[in-house]
Formats: C-alpha cells, sequence, structure tokens
C-alpha cells in the first residue's frame, strides 16, 4: 500500500536551465565599455552550456565526489596521485576549451581582459573549485616568459586549449596545469619566514638546476605538472623555483603528498601538505628576488579572487531572485513582500557594484595601470571577498531550511565564499598592502584620486568620501596602520560609487551612494537599506529581467 499523507506544493527547485550571460545585463555594458563585444557570441554559448541542468548536476557530482590520494600503488610503490571524479575533468576540460587559460596573454586584443573577466565570472556562479587551477596556471605565464628554456618547453602548453588529464612529463602532454607553493608551518602569509633550503645541483644561478628540501603546509593542486614554489638560497635568501612532477629523467620527483586538506569549502578542488625529498626544481627569476617573483604572480591571482566572489554574489542573488518569485509566504510571493524586495534590492545593488569593480580592474591590468593594480586591487579583495561571506548567508537565509540542506546549490555557496577571503592574502595582509601601496607609489595614489574625483562630477557624496579617504591617507603610517581596514572599506566603497556613477543607470547609482556612502546606518545587515531612497522594481528587474 502507497501511503500519501499531503500534496507537495509551494515548493520550488533553484534556477536551471537559463543563460547565465543573456540574463545579465551589466555584464554585457562591461564588456561593451572595453571594447569586447567581439567576446560576446562565444560567451553567449558559454553562458548557456553553463547553465543547463546538466552542468550544474557536474559541479554538485565534483564537489560531492571529492579528490581521494592514492600515496600507493597496489604494490607499495609511491605514486602521490589524487584521483578525481570524471565531472571534475568535465568541467576543468569544458573551462579549458573556452581559451580563458591564456585569453589574456595570447594576444593585444583591446577588451581581452574584460572577456577573460566575463568567461571566468560565468563559470565561477556553477562551480569554483575547477577556478583553481585555471587561476594559478594563468598567473605563472608571464613569470615563465621571462625564462626562454622554459617557455620554449612549456609555451604552446599553456597556450593549448586542448585538456590533457594524463599523469606524464610534460614533454608528453598536449597543455599542462600549474600550481603554487608559498605556506609553510612556521609562517603562513610571511613567506619570508619560509625555511625549504635550496642546493645548487652544479653551478646554480638563474635557470640552474637545485635540490629543494623541506615542506608546503598548502600545496595547491598537487596534481599539476609543476608549481612554483619559494625556496631559501643558503647565501641569496629567498628564491622561486619551478619543481615539476616529473625529474628530467622520467621519474617522478620528490614531492611526497602527506594528506590532502578537508576544507569547509572548495571541495571539488585538492589541497595539499608535502614534503620535499631533494625536490628537482628550477631556479626562475634573480636569485634571491623570489618573494617579488611569487607577489607578481599573486598579483593575478588576487584579481581572479575578486571576480570569483562576484560571482559568487551574483549566483546568490539570482537564485534569491528567482525563488522568492515562485515562492508564496503570508498570503503573498516573497518578492511581492516589501521587506523581502528591501533585501534584495540590496544584494542587487551590492551585486553590479562587485561587478563593476571587477571589470574596472580587469582593463587596469590590460592597461598596466599601478594605481589600480596595487592600490585598488588588494582594497577590492578585501571587500568584495568578505562581502560574499556575508551575502552567501544572506542568499542561503532567503531559501530558509531549504537553504541549509547539502544537497542544493546554495549551501555550496556559502561555504565556498571565505576561501577567495583568506587565499592568496587574508583581510589584514590587503589592507597592509594597499597602505604599503601608497606610502610607495605616491603619484599613482594622486592619479587614482584625480581619475575618482572626476568620475564623482558633482556628487557631493562622492566628494565628502573622497575627502575622508584623503584625510585618512595623510595620517602617519602607525595611525593608518590601525585604521587599515577602515580605509580599505572606505576605498573599495568609493571607487564603486564612482564607477556606479559614471557607469551604471541613475537609479543604481543613487541607490547604491544613498545607502553605502550617505546612510550612517547600513552596512550591519543585509536589507537594513532605507527601501524609500532605492527603486526598488527596477532594480530586481535589472538583475534577472521577467521571461
Amino acid at each position: 500500500m502507497s501511503w500519501q499523507t499531503h500534496e507537495v506544493s509551494n515548493q520550488y527547485d533553484e534556477l536551471q536551465d537559463y543563460s547565465l550571460f543573456d540574463t545579465d545585463p551589466v555584464l554585457k555594458e562591461a564588456l561593451h565599455r572595453a571594447g569586447a563585444d567581439w567576446a560576446t557570441p562565444w560567451l553567449a554559448d558559454y553562458g548557456e552550456r553553463l547553465g543547463r541542468a546538466e552542468t550544474f548536476a557536474l559541479a554538485e557530482q565534483a564537489n560531492r565526489c571529492a579528490p581521494q590520494l592514492e600515496a600507493f600503488d597496489r604494490r607499495g610503490r609511491r605514486v602521490d596521485r589524487v584521483d578525481f571524479h570524471p565531472s571534475w575533468h568535465e568541467l576543468l576540460a569544458l573551462y579549458r576549451a573556452q581559451g580563458l587559460v591564456s585569453l589574456p596573454f595570447d594576444s593585444e586584443r583591446p577588451g581581452r581582459w574584460t572577456a577573460f573577466l566575463a568567461g571566468f565570472y560565468l563559470h565561477g556562479q556553477v562551480e569554483a573549485g575547477t577556478l583553481c587551477p585555471a587561476t594559478m596556471t594563468q598567473a605563472a605565464i608571464p613569470l615563465l616568459r621571462r625564462e626562454p628554456a622554459l617557455w620554449a618547453q612549456l609555451g604552446d602548453k599553456l597556450l593549448c586549449r586542448e585538456y590533457d588529464a594524463r599523469d606524464l612529463p610534460a614533454e608528453r602532454k598536449a597543455s599542462v596545469w600549474l600550481g603554487m607553493g608559498m605556506t609553510e608551518k612556521q609562517g603562513g602569509s610571511d613567506v619570508r619566514a619560509n625555511a625549504t633550503a635550496a642546493t645548487p645541483l652544479g653551478a646554480g644561478g638563474r635557470g640552474g638546476a637545485y635540490a629543494l628540501r623541506g615542506h608546503k603546509w598548502f600545496y595547491s593542486a598537487p596534481m599539476s605538472d609543476a608549481h612554483l614554489v619559494v625556496a631559501q638560497l643558503r647565501d641569496g635568501g629567498p628564491s622561486c623555483f619551478y619543481v615539476p612532477r616529473w625529474r628530467p629523467d622520467g621519474s617522478r620527483n620528490g614531492v611526497a603528498i602527506q594528506r590532502l586538506k578537508d576544507k569547509v569549502g572548495n571541495r571539488s578542488n585538492s589541497s595539499s601538505e608535502v614534503e620535499f625529498q631533494d625536490a628537482w626544481g628550477v631556479l626562475i627569476g634573480d636569485p634571491g628576488r623570489g618573494i617579488p617573483t611569487i607577489i607578481e604572480m599573486a598579483a593575478y591571482t588576487r584579481l581572479n579572487c575578486v571576480i570569483g566572489s562576484a560571482a559568487l554574489i551574483r549566483q546568490g542573488l539570482v537564485q534569491s531572485i528567482a525563488y522568492a518569485r515562485r515562492r508564496a509566504a503570508f498570503g503573498k510571493r516573497l518578492a511581492e513582500q516589501p521587506l523581502m524586495r528591501a533585501v534584495l534590492a540590496d544584494l542587487a545593488l551590492e551585486s553590479e557594484a562587485a561587478l563593476r569593480l571587477a571589470a574596472r580592474l580587469a582593463e587596469g591590468f590590460e592597461n598596466d595601470e599601478p594605481a589600480w593594480k596595487r592600490i585598488v586591487a588588494p582594497a577590492a579583495k578585501f571587500w568584495v571577498c568578505k562581502r560574499a561571506v556575508e551575502l552567501a548567508g544572506e542568499t542561503m537565509e532567503v531559501f530558509g531550511g531549504n537553504g541549509y540542506v547539502d544537497a542544493g546549490p546554495m549551501a555550496r555557496l556559502f561555504r565556498e565564499a571565505p576561501v577567495n577571503s583568506i587565499w592568496e592574502g587574508s583581510g589584514n595582509v590587503m589592507c597592509l598592502d594597499v597602505m604599503r601601496a601608497l606610502q610607495r607609489e605616491p603619484e599613482a595614489w594622486q592619479r587614482l584620486l584625480d581619475e575618482l574625483a572626476g568620475l564623482a562630477g558633482d556628487d557631493r557624496r562622492l566628494r565628502a568620501a573622497l575627502a575622508d579617504l584623503q584625510a585618512m591617507a595623510a595620517l602617519s603610517a602607525p595611525e593608518l596602520e590601525a585604521l587599515g581596514r577602515r580605509f580599505a572599506q572606505q576605498l573599495a566603497l568609493t571607487v564603486q560609487g564612482c564607477l556606479l556613477r559614471a557607469c551604471a543607470p541613475a537609479a543604481v547609482a543613487d541607490g547604491f551612494i544613498a545607502s553605502r556612502l550617505a546612510d550612517g546606518h547600513w552596512g550591519r545587515v543585509a536589507g537594513a537599506l532605507d527601501a524609500r531612497a532605492v527603486d526598488v522594481g527596477y532594480l530586481l528587474e535589472r538583475a534577472l529581467p521577467v521571461g
């Protein structure tokens, strides 16, 4: 006998089978402003492919079936292999096929950085773990280009769109992935405290071979074909090394995986602890210049943290609006309830501001603008990544108890959000980087202020915010450091406000500036803005058009 105790009603699945690109007018506007309309056709195709139910299912499988470490084969031989669910490989192959790994560096085409941003942003809304090896590989390209011997071996494999998952020496593969190895137990973000030692195998020097002995506490994507690693030279200080998975003689390199990290989120991707047992490596860059070399790589990866967090905010917003338009409570659809509308409008403002900021940063990288790369980028990473953590909780709450259940994507967004705030420099590190950049590059700071003043026009609220920034920047170094988070927050919000005033519809810019910069009560919780001062209906329709 089959019991039927009740009828299931007023229950709705998360949004699927929609085009992530076609439903995002802000992204289209960013591409147009950057002169990247040429990328629209393939981005539209990619957004449609990503939005399919089967792609969301791949993302769920890749995170539910986490990678597994096989340290030894069946006969006890050390293999240090990480096995992934097939869904991981399918998603990574999908991303690589778009050419996104090398897009910023494989031509001088105007708008290429914004086109890259768009593809990364779309992919990050569906599955974020696969973006870790993609990010590190991309960030290694400009460094390796300066090493003629390595580039001759790897250049075509880094630019290749074909996915090659085989565990073989790089020279036998069509394409390769690169990872990073910086942090150690005793140092964390203080990379200068690294104790891993590098001993020359012969004459040494740039391009020379070394043996590395030590450990890494976080070794991202250990199945990558090579990693860039910071280690100490006896007489030369911290230096950067290219450490492949296989030695030149075809044997496995001495990189022993101790275990995989059991992380809160980012579970589809493997992060590990390793020991270097006289691992073979090649010095890249000049001896003793390992920190500047790896920081250059980190500058690119930090940009991707901003884009990735903006993607999480966007996906949470889209899912929340779609659900609120269908779910009923207390006699109305959630999207008709004034208080819920205030929350959704606040999320919509946050999402557009995050994308506008990320898009301007991408242009700054394309045009090599120091003010945006070295002053705004760390402030953006601090602020946008922090906001993603809070807003992921808010969007989960829109779904009520269903949002807290692991079977759905909202819980994964919630678990995923903190990694971008922590990886590649935590919040305090980002704030310190902002302040160091102000001190080292006062001309860049002044150029930034001048640009923002031009964008602000005669908006007195933006003018007041810029004056506050200038006053804080004039403080002594110890005073400013104590206000580091306040300054980075104010910088990010002011930049967002200026960009919206210059680029976005008036309803968006006015709503953002009124709530973020003119309302002293905003910011304690999402939705606590004065909804009377914003055009809620317009914001929600713009965020996710009906139909």
